[in-house]
């Protein structure tokens, strides 16, 4: 099958869990064996328009500018040249989604768009447009029902969106061997929306416990909770080993007892789907725009909380379940699994 990939920005341009998320379907088709063109904004150097990357090619549109009036056309050309079967296309600008309908419908093929972080607005002339060219796609996809709920929000049926979530290498966390981690582990970048200071206070309030915790991640507000560790007396149980590699999160999590989320904003829970498999029971403070809780509402080994005291008493019970390094039950999220949901979708709006 052919697949033309419509995104403006790529792993190439910045660091995000939406962009990761499309490179690794790109190339998991690739080594599949099917053809996968990324139509993008220019990010490498030289004057040439397309090359092969990692199994990939890579066809620029304009000179890195994502906007412009000549970047739709730019846009529909690209699709036209690759002639694929299927147009998949990020939902990030407007003008990249209308160009990418207007490329399918040119070429015969089915455009499917995926909602990873759309924007919640609907307001004026580029959420019209955004809003057009969603409604115009065969197929959306989002990453769990907490985004779906926004993108139905911006006028799209129901009918028309598809649930489908990051998969996650169930041999990869299989064939992982624990490594030294504290009782409770917590992984995310460290920014505004990371709300760790739900988490320390309940550790402080859980002192009476014998437990220590590892935090994973790097960002903007790591010194301050480092800060906020040391004013509530429980650094001396508290570990911050910065960012990590998928593998050594995994080994970590093999060897905590329980994982916990309490960020405000994710729309999709991805190291905590690797925690469940590697075993971790989980606690996971509810917010409206989080959709962590949708991993473990029904699962006997996952707990949830609204308040830090609710947090607190949740961690008690979690310590009574017994320890694992795996779980079977989530291999119907490993990435083969994800990726024929994906194969069936396209295989349904392809012309």
């Amino acid at each position: 099958m052919r697949l033309a990939f419509v995104s403006a920005t790529t792993i190439h341009h910045a660091d995000s869990d939406g962009a990761a998320r499309l490179n690794r379907l790109a190339t998991a088709l690739s080594e599949r064996g099917h053809e996968v063109t990324v139509i993008t904004a220019k990010w490498w150097q030289g004057d040439f328009v397309e090359f092969e990357q990692d199994g990939l090619t890579y066809h620029a549109v304009g000179d890195g500018s994502t906007g412009g009036l000549s970047t739709p056309l730019g846009v529909v050309n690209a699709i036209r040249e690759v002639d694929p079967d299927v147009v998949h296309a990020a939902c990030e600008l407007p003008n990249w989604i209308v160009a990418a309908r207007i490329g399918a419908t040119l070429s015969g093929a089915g455009l499917l768009v995926e909602c990873y972080d759309p924007p919640e607005t609907t307001g004026g002339f580029g959420g019209w447009l955004r809003s057009a060219g969603l409604r115009a796609a065969d197929a959306i996809v989002t990453p769990s029902t907490t985004v779906e709920t926004t993108v139905r929000a911006l006028g799209v049926d129901a009918a028309d969106i598809q649930v489908i979530p990051t998969g996650i290498d169930m041999d990869l966390v299989r064939e992982t061997a624990p490594t030294e981690s504290g009782d409770i582990v917590y992984s995310r970048r460290l920014d505004d929306g990371a709300n760790l200071e739900t988490l320390l206070l309940a550790l402080a309030e859980f002192r009476e416990y014998d437990w220590t915790a590892t935090i994973i991640g790097d960002g903007p507000r790591r010194a301050a909770y480092e800060r906020q560790a040391r004013d509530l007396r429980i650094d001396d149980r508290v570990t911050f080993v910065g960012d990590l590699p998928v593998a050594e999160r995994i080994a970590r999590f093999k060897a905590a007892h329980v994982y916990v989320h309490t960020a405000e904003y994710t729309p999709f829970a991805h190291d905590l789907l690797r925690a469940l498999a590697a075993g971790c029971v989980s606690v996971v403070e509810y917010h409206e725009a989080a959709s962590a809780h949708e991993l473990v509402e029904h699962e006997e080994r996952g707990f949830t909380a609204t308040s830090p005291e609710e947090l607190t008493r949740r961690l008690a019970a979690a310590g009574d379940l017994e320890r694992r390094t795996f779980d079977e039950a989530f291999a119907r999220f490993d990435d083969d699994a994800v990726l024929e949901t994906y194969l069936d979708r396209y295989r349904s709006i392809r012309s």
